[in-house]
């Protein structure tokens, strides 16, 4: 009897890590064993994996020797690194530099890389509509990604160039849920303008990946993005309300006021927002519903997903 397919999942305790190893063990089909590369096997969401039968084993993604361990005898890999975490466009440069050559060295089926674009390729260093940060970047949590997507079409190993839309659940961190104002009114104040935002629940990000997975390599490098939906602000406003059911007003806020915040990851967010909207075309042209909908038939709605998780909307 043929043996099921091992996939290795980078950081499988993170935000996109694990969403798709939870997708992999909570398959009903159970068409692939988990692996979940951790930093901590110890951690309770480790501990939760290994508990619902992934193999667990502890992969410092910046070293190569350990990520060729965590990658050898799997079938493929989910690559992904989480700029959030230590805040360093190099540092993800090197993992990914790591998960590449592994890749290769393990002699792997097929990788999908989660990236971003990078926005060098749209922006000049000297570009005055947004500020460089750390030097070089415009949008740091985009910009090493795409940087890095060479280290992947130089590996010869089969790769998916795999572009996710902001998860919905983002808008309920970094203080971009709906808040209470002084007047008692519901604000949802975001840096968005008016141009729509790509956005998905990462329960269906990681139900799009397994199926590129079941669907086995390409042929040839290829890119593919994914979107549940396309909303504005006033949209997203609108879906709070039907969820809390009172009034929600979304506030446009200047990306210069956003990035003046003064608290940590402002600037980059700022950036990164005003990218997204500066070239909005482009990035929702690069994240289409019709892709993810085919993947994943079961592609959740915002207003669906809001219902199950209104309990964690921070509307305070």
């Amino acid at each position: 009897m043929a043996t099921t397919p091992l996939i290795a999942v980078a950081d499988a305790t993170g935000l996109l890590g694990g969403a798709v190893a939870r997708a992999i063990v909570n398959d009903p089909q159970r068409r692939f064993r988990l692996r979940a590369l951790v930093r901590s096997p110890q951690s309770p969401p480790a501990l939760a994996l290994a508990r619902i039968g992934a193999e667990v084993v502890e992969v410092e993604l910046d070293d190569s020797t350990s990520t060729l361990r965590g990658f050898r005898g799997a079938h493929a890999a989910f690559a992904v690194t989480d700029f959030w975490i230590h805040g360093s466009p190099e540092r993800e440069l090197s993992q990914a530099r790591a998960m590449a050559t592994a890749a290769r060295l393990a002699d792997l089926e097929h990788v999908i890389w989660s990236t971003q674009e990078d926005s060098r390729t749209w922006m000049a260093p000297g570009d005055e509509r947004m500020p460089t940060l750390m030097q070089r970047y415009k949008v740091p949590p985009f910009d090493a990604k795409g940087e890095a997507d060479v280290f992947f079409g130089a590996s010869g190993i089969p790769v998916t160039y795999f572009h996710a839309a902001l998860a919905w659940e983002q808008l309920l961190g970094f203080g971009m849920g709906p808040r209470r104002a002084e007047d008692g009114s519901l604000r949802l104040a975001l840096p968005l303008g008016k141009r729509p935002l790509p956005g998905i629940a990462l329960a269906d990000i990681g139900a799009t990946v397994m199926q590129l997975f079941a669907e086995g390599a390409p042929a040839s490098a290829r890119t593919v993005g994914v979107a549940a939906a396309h909303h504005t602000g006033d949209e997203l406003a609108t879906a709070f309300r039907r969820a809390l059911g009172e009034s929600v007003m979304y506030e446009a806020v200047p990306f210069d006021s956003w990035r003046s915040l003064g608290i940590p990851g402002a600037e980059e967010l700022g950036n990164m927002f005003q990218f997204m909207h500066d070239f909005s075309a482009m990035y929702a042209a690069h994240r289409p519903v019709e892709v993810a909908r085919r993947l994943h038939p079961g592609l959740q709605s915002l207003d669906g997903w809001l219902a199950v998780h209104r309990s964690r909307i921070p509307s305070v």
